[in-house]
């Protein structure tokens, strides 16, 4: 049995001003850093042992790698970072305020761009400090490549071709992957592992730092999955990331 956990990043400064963030590179609050501690413990109990971790380019998530595999005393295993595990790039809506955005566009637009599959916000300007083109560590990427919005369709074609052809292909040679990322780039993956609709995408929503098993069989073909920790709480902490795009 093969197994790659996911793992969204721990509470940011962003989530916690309930902020339209994407690849805006804010930190973690101190209980994003204690949310990732917690993962670390949790998945040590589960006698998890990791051969390689990925994660994005993105602060939030790298640093709860680190504070995740300090916890499991696996500080030592190879981590790849590439920028295809990104968030969503949400464009214009980049530091909004989820709530007041709501109260302005209306719950329902609000909700079309933050769950639907294929409609994206309006794009950043070229010029527009939130333009990944002009920051430095997108440097070696193609332009064309670079985002100035997206819908998660569009993330989806940039996480799949990674994750088919990176990350799936090096769990013939390993037993566990560890995989930190974001909302929205973790939720394209599970659709297309999940076989889930473009519509009833838009039902999933991941808490912080909460471990997604996926077991796969030697022929890295996905057999079942299950998340790690109290499900009430899981549940509870679901509820809490679909209602922050509310008025």
């Amino acid at each position: 049995m093969k197994r790659i956990v996911l793992l969204r990043h721990g509470e940011s400064l962003w989530n916690k001003e309930n902020r339209f963030t994407g690849w805006t590179d804010v930190d973690l609050t101190e209980k994003g850093t204690e949310e990732a501690a917690q993962a670390g413990n949790l998945m040590k109990s589960e006698g998890l042992n990791f051969d390689k971790a990925y994660t994005s380019c993105l602060k939030r998530a790298v640093k709860t790698l680190d504070t995740v595999l300090d916890h499991m005393d696996q500080d030592w295993i190879p981590v790849t970072k590439s920028w295809r595990l990104n968030e969503k790039h949400y464009g214009f809506l980049q530091g909004l305020n989820k709530k007041e955005t709501a109260l302005k566009y209306g719950d329902a637009q609000v909700q079309i761009w933050r769950r639907s599959y294929d409609v994206a916000p309006a794009p950043v300007a070229e010029d527009d400090p939130r333009n990944p083109r002009l920051d430095p560590r997108y440097s070696k990427v193609p332009v064309q490549d670079l985002p100035l919005t997206e819908s998660l369709k569009d993330t989806e074609a940039r996480t799949m071709p990674y994750w088919n052809c990176e990350i799936l292909p090096s769990l013939a040679e390993c037993d566990t992957i560890l995989v930190v990322a974001h909302g929205n780039s973790l939720r394209s993956i599970i659709k297309n592992l999940k076989n889930i609709s473009d519509d009833e995408i838009a039902d999933l929503n991941l808490p912080t730092a909460t471990p997604w098993v996926f077991e796969f069989d030697d022929a890295m073909t996905y057999l079942s999955d299950h998340l790690i920790g109290d499900s009430e709480d899981i549940k509870r902490k679901m509820a809490s990331v679909a209602d922050q795009g509310k008025s």
